[in-house]
């Protein structure tokens, strides 16, 4: 059976070193897309979606293994979620997820290679694909990421379709407001409370593209940029326009309901079917 989504979640664990800090809300952020994210598939649904959650403390060749077995089944979409703090190679050219255990020395070498990552996308089983990406930037590699002609040129001509907000974080004292992934203010946070809550007006199903406004509203950036800085300190990666993959929009189906004259039968129906299963506690 041909799946409709492999929906692969990687929320990396920098460890307890205090330069990697902002990746301490990752793995909360994986856990709340890998939740909310099938259900929200228009024509796929849950029982439509294989998830694969990586664990946040695996290394390197776990998460890739993990990627590269959902993009060999054959499929209609495949959907890649990295979350965590990217680090930039000694050149500023390359990129990587910061794993756990990592070292200022090592954070490079040992962790998740964005290559790696895009270029199993990109020799993938599935017709399409697009890469989330909810992720921060120490000084070194911020810098190396406003360079097109370094780590820049990964974001701005991508070989696979991204979406999603890079921002800065300052390692320490200072950093402490800084918007984690998956923390509040995050990629992760906005886009599943656009997807839970929907958005007025717009059809049933809805493209990325469609939901980038409400989403680019709630990071306080601007819903028209393409690929610049969205917000002060952030990127904000904007998805293409094309692409098959819908979305479910709920505040659609609300509002169909909301103009049905429903007879008593139904109301109760949807009434037991929105009640709380779990009897109140004493």
């Amino acid at each position: 059976m041909i799946s409709g989504v492999d929906l692969v979640v990687v929320g990396a664990d920098g460890g307890p070193d205090r330069g990697f800090g902002g990746s301490a809300a990752a793995a909360d952020g994986a856990r709340l897309l890998a939740d909310v994210l099938p259900g929200m598939c228009f024509d796929a649904g849950s029982a439509g979606c294989r998830v694969t959650v990586v664990d946040p403390a695996a290394d390197a060749n776990t998460m890739l293994t993990g990627v590269r077995e959902a993009a060999r089944r054959p499929g209609r979409w495949l959907v890649v979620c990295l979350l965590g703090q990217l680090v930039a190679d000694p050149r500023g050219r390359r990129l990587a997820l910061v794993t756990g255990g990592s070292t200022a020395d090592n954070a490079y070498r040992r962790g998740l290679a964005w290559d790696w990552v895009v270029s199993a996308m990109v020799h993938g089983d599935q017709e399409e694909a697009l890469l989330l990406v909810d992720a921060v930037a120490d000084r070194d590699t911020w810098a190396a990421l406003e360079r097109e002609d370094g780590a820049g040129e990964l974001l701005g001509y991508s070989r696979v379709p991204l979406w999603g907000r890079v921002g800065r974080y300052t390692p320490g004292r200072r950093g402490r407001d800084d918007v984690l992934p998956g923390g509040g203010g995050s990629f992760s946070r906005a886009l599943t409370a656009v997807l839970e809550q929907g958005i007025p007006g717009a059809p049933a199903a809805v493209a990325p593209l469609d939901l980038q406004p409400a989403v680019a509203a709630r990071l306080g950036g601007d819903p028209a940029a393409a690929g610049g800085p969205g917000t002060a300190g952030a990127r904000l990666l904007v998805p293409p326009h094309g692409g098959r993959l819908l979305m479910r929009n709920r505040a659609a189906v609300r509002g169909a309901l909301a103009g049905l004259s429903l007879s008593e039968e139904l109301l109760a129906v949807l009434w037991r079917e929105s009640a709380p299963t779990d009897p109140p506690s004493a």
